[in-house]
């Protein structure tokens, strides 16, 4: 515990692998890594750096001296010059050539990107473990009749597992979403104050071509393969946007699956993992809640939220630059990775443990497939004579009563109701034959199936082990 506020994402819902990406350390030692690479390459391409330079600084990356930084940070209100300062003294023959025609961006954007770029592959991966849990999930229950809802009606009923189908289809588009995201990231490089290079025109005394060179070794150093054609100080944040909604985007399915998995769990049909001695309430002893897709739920209202930052970030930015994009940005964008690593952790952890009741889900359908089976037998009584629209209005008459009683509390008569009426020309047997559940799925295993088959490829290799959630 601590006495000062802590952020419920470190504290409690993200992974120590997230919580470690975006952790000063990280992101500080990313700086100094950029101020090595540019060193470097100006060496390399003829400006009067030495070797050993170059070799001081990358000796002394991991070890920064917070206190130093805080200090000088205090003192000049800079917190870039507060870092170049600290890493000057514990490499002082570089001092003086560290962030050499750089502006502040070229370390603070290009971090962020070598960031970003990095826990999108690490929720991209996450993403992948729910898809494989819920295919092993779909697989096993690819052919168990549950009844179908629309408008949250009972419907024609599906299958448990073509159910989860639905839920993996959104997980795949997010995949996709986020390779796009990935496949078109670019670095920043080092474009100087207002991204006309103008610094290094004057350091390569005009040589454009070395210029060119030293952006696209930098940006490869760190596995980029393509700047920013153009930018002003900053890279575009429109960048930002189209990953907060990649995470967005995540935060819906998860969102969707967990409110349906909540809505089942209250019929008792499905239910997530509940663990041997967990409490469900302090008060009410016996409730087994649904916490953790409550959670996810909860945790993906904030995302979904916190994703209007960046769009609005970037459509006021003035020019070339301006500073209102940091405070926001310095919150809205780890807090967007935080929020989704936890999302995906809570549904690994779920999807892992989901549990069917089929007894539940079968007396759930048997009470309504009555109604279901009407069309069959309608369409069997005109195959032995009988008035397609009389037989309808059977239906009908027959339907509302049975209803009646149903919301009286009694058990539902429509097949005894149907049977006695002498236009069906049916007895009860050949009646009763009718209501098979398995008759009126439709081709959903072969669905299932099918859908299988296409997502194999994407799942291959995946982790399916289930998170270790906190709480």
């Amino acid at each position: 515990m601590t006495d000062k506020y802590e952020s419920p994402l470190s504290s409690r819902y993200a992974s120590d692998y997230m919580l470690g990406l975006f952790s000063s350390d990280t992101r500080y030692q990313t700086w100094r890594r950029l101020w090595v690479a540019l060193a470097r390459q100006e060496m390399r391409l003829g400006l009067p750096i030495t070797e050993e330079q170059v070799a001081e600084l990358e000796a002394h990356i991991t070890d920064i001296d917070y206190e130093v930084v805080r200090l000088r940070e205090k003192e000049v209100r800079h917190d870039v010059m507060a870092h170049v300062y600290a890493y000057g003294k514990v490499a002082p023959s570089a001092a003086g050539i560290i962030h050499l025609g750089a502006t502040s961006c070229y370390v603070t954007d290009n971090a962020d990107l070598v960031i970003y770029r990095d826990a999108l592959k690490y929720i991209r991966n996450e993403l992948l473990g729910v898809i494989a849990n819920l295919a092993g999930f779909a697989d096993k229950y690819k052919a168990t009749p549950a009844l179908g809802y629309t408008h949250y009606q009972p419907a024609q009923p599906v299958t448990i597992g073509k159910r989860a189908t639905l839920w993996m289809q959104d997980f795949a588009a997010d995949v996709e979403e986020i390779d796009f995201v990935l496949e078109n990231m670019k670095f920043l490089g080092c474009r100087g104050t207002t991204g006309t290079e103008a610094s290094f025109m004057d350091l390569f005394e005009g040589d454009e071509a070395k210029i060119d060179e030293m952006n696209r070794a930098i940006a490869a150093e760190f596995g980029f393969d393509r700047c920013f054609d153009v930018c002003g100080q900053t890279y575009p944040r429109k960048a930002d946007s189209r990953i907060l909604n990649a995470l967005s985007s995540v935060a819906q399915s998860c969102y969707r699956m967990a409110n349906d998995i909540r809505l089942l769990q209250h019929d008792r049909q499905v239910e997530e993992p509940f663990a041997k001695n967990q409490i469900g309430s302090s008060a009410m002893a016996y409730k087994r809640n649904p916490m953790r897709s409550e959670r996810i739920c909860s945790l993906a209202r904030y995302l979904m939220a916190d994703a209007m930052n960046a769009p609005m970030t970037a459509s006021v930015q003035w020019m070339e630059r301006t500073l209102d994009d940091s405070a926001n940005r310095r919150i809205s964008m780890p807090e967007g990775f935080l929020c989704a690593d936890a999302i995906i952790r809570l549904a690994q952890n779920v999807t892992d443990g989901l549990h069917v009741n089929e007894k539940i889900v079968e007396k759930t359908l048997n009470e309504f497939l009555p109604f279901m089976a009407t069309e069959n037998l309608l369409m069997e009584a005109v195959k032995r004579g009988g008035d397609r629209q009389e037989l309808h209005e059977v239906i009908r008459r027959c339907s509302m009563e049975a209803t009646a009683k149903m919301k009286n509390g009694e058990e539902c008569d429509l097949m005894q109701r149907l049977a006695a009426e002498p236009q069906f020309q049916l007895n009860d047997d050949e009646i009763q034959a009718v209501l098979k559940p398995e008759l009126y799925i439709g081709r959903c295993p072969q669905q299932v199936e099918q859908f299988l088959e296409k997502i194999r490829p994407l799942i291959e290799g995946a982790d399916v082990k289930s998170a270790e959630i906190n709480l």
